[in-house]
């Protein structure tokens, strides 16, 4: 399984700013190892974010994404205290879901 993602979540004024560290490789399938051959792909698909159950984003990654993705978003809602998960999928099927409470 992946390293946990290292993830931040503030509430002010009804606005929650969320920043989001992910541990991923991100292979493009593009890249050639020292012998010549080519590093199958291997990035994240699917990212979600939910607040209190409810999901306040979706989004589709490709190979353009760098190594160790950084996302930050804001969205309507949430307050100190309340819980926030982000999820995400991989090419391959891994998955990772980390949880943090909103400060």
């Amino acid at each position: 399984m992946a390293d946990p993602m290292k993830i931040r979540a503030s509430a002010k004024d009804g606005i929650t700013e969320v920043k989001v560290l992910m541990s991923h490789e991100m292979e493009t399938g593009q890249r050639k190892d020292s012998s010549g051959n080519l590093v199958p792909a291997h990035f994240i698909t699917e990212l979600s974010a939910e607040h209190n159950g409810k999901q306040v984003l979706a989004a589709q990654f490709g190979t353009a994404v760098s190594k160790n993705p950084y996302l930050a978003f804001k969205f309507k809602g949430g307050a100190k205290g309340d819980k926030l998960s982000v999820s995400w999928v991989d090419n391959k099927g891994d998955k990772r879901t980390d949880e943090v409470a909103i400060n």
